[in-house]
C-alpha cells in the first residue's frame, strides 16, 4: 500500500472519530468533506445557532508538529474562502461561524480547539 493511500485512510479514520466525537457533545453535522472549487473543509458542523468549520488534523506519530500549528496560514485562508461560499451558498449569515482544529493522534484522546484563528 502506497504512503500517500496510508495516510488517506489515517486521516479519514481521524475525520470519522472527529464527527462521533462532535456528534456526542450534541452538534449536527451538516457536511464531511465539503468542496468550494479546490478548498475543502473537513467538517461543518452546528449546535444552537454556531457552526463550526473543522479542519482534522490526525497524527500517527505524536512526537512530530502539533497538529494546530500545522494549519498554515494559507491553509487557513482558503479554510476561510470555503467557509464564505458554504455560507453564501445556504443563504446563512456568517455572524455565528467559528474556526476550530481536531487534534485527533491515532491513538489517544482528540484534543478540540475552539475558535483555533480568526476569520473575519
Amino acid at each position: 500500500m502506497s504512503n500517500k493511500t496510508e495516510k488517506r485512510k489515517t486521516g479519514d479514520r481521524g475525520e470519522r472519530r472527529t464527527a462521533l466525537y462532535l456528534m456526542l457533545r450534541g452538534y449536527l453535522i451538516l457536511e464531511r468533506n465539503y468542496t468550494y472549487g479546490h478548498k475543502e473543509i473537513d467538517i461543518i458542523a452546528k449546535r444552537g445557532n454556531t457552526i463550526a468549520f473543522v479542519e482534522v488534523k490526525t497524527r500517527r506519530d505524536v512526537s512530530s508538529v502539533r497538529p494546530q500549528f500545522a494549519v498554515s496560514s494559507e491553509k487557513q485562508r482558503n479554510i476561510i474562502i470555503a467557509a464564505k461560499g458554504y455560507c453564501a451558498n445556504k443563504g446563512i449569515s456568517d455572524k455565528n461561524i467559528r474556526f476550530d482544529i481536531a487534534e485527533v493522534p491515532v491513538k489517544g484522546k482528540i484534543n478540540y480547539i475552539k475558535n483555533a484563528f480568526e476569520g473575519y
